[in-house]
């Protein structure tokens, strides 16, 4: 069923319209023709749909890739192999397919997050900040213009600071990063830091997007995971039980 059946199969909605629409208006419909009529579209949903989540996202990796002025052979693999351990072969054919006509494009990367912003649950647009992160560094050779991009497209789907910088050291370590992780100072208290894991293991907690579908519920894992051994890295160093 592909790609159409594990994302779009969720319904359409707001990505339809503004400068999505403009992005994909032509690319969506011309392979909702060859799908089964399972896609629907919907308007006002109280909750991220499947398919604006997922051609959210193939819009901002286009964005990222597109970051240090060229896009090579081996970025378009790596990210077909993230897609691929993500949502399996035919969806990852399709959406690289695509990507690569979105990546053609002029992306208007402000209006793009704009519009993302004002119709997508602050749970799913930090879901959507993971897999940027994710992607870049797939290859372990991110690129600073593309860390840049990103941080940019954090501000514009109004991300909190402290919540990119957990997500960054998720992957880009920095100095105390467990810390950052739990978005918490190194002198915080030990009930602090307490506090702190179980405020963000709420936060990354996968059932947050559980309306996405099972795929990306499974990808949120990571973030969940993240938070885990952060604390418990803190717990070693402090000897708490």
């Amino acid at each position: 069923m592909g790609i159409f059946g594990k994302w779009l199969g969720g319904g359409l909605g707001f990505v339809m319209g503004g400068p999505i629409g403009g992005l994909l208006g032509f690319l969506v419909g011309s392979m909702i023709d060859s799908t089964t009529g399972q896609v629907t579209y919907t308007t006002g949903s109280p909750s991220t749909r499947q398919g604006d989540f997922g051609m959210s996202l193939l819009v901002l990796v286009a964005a990222v890739m597109k970051a240090d002025g060229k896009v090579v052979r081996s970025e378009l693999d790596y990210v077909k192999k993230f897609f691929v351990g993500q949502f399996g072969t035919e969806s990852a054919r399709q959406a690289t397919l695509l990507l690569k006509d979105i990546l053609k494009k002029d992306i208007p990367l402000r209006d793009v997050c704009l519009q993302i912003r004002n119709h997508m649950d602050y749970s799913s647009r930090l879901q959507l900040l993971h897999l940027l992160f994710n992607i870049s560094v797939a290859d372990s050779a991110i690129h600073p213009s593309e860390v840049e991009v990103v941080e940019k497209i954090s501000s514009y789907l109004g991300v909190s600071s402290n919540d990119f910088r957990s997500i960054k050291n998720m992957f880009i370590p920095e100095t105390d990063s467990a810390y950052k992780i739990l978005e918490i100072e190194r002198s915080a208290t030990n009930d602090e830091v307490k506090k702190a894991y179980r405020r963000m293991a709420m936060k990354y907690h996968p059932d947050k997007v559980s309306t996405l579908g099972e795929d990306i519920r499974k990808a949120a894992d990571e973030k969940f995971r993240k938070v885990n051994e952060a604390y418990n890295k803190i717990k070693e160093e402090r000897k708490l039980s």
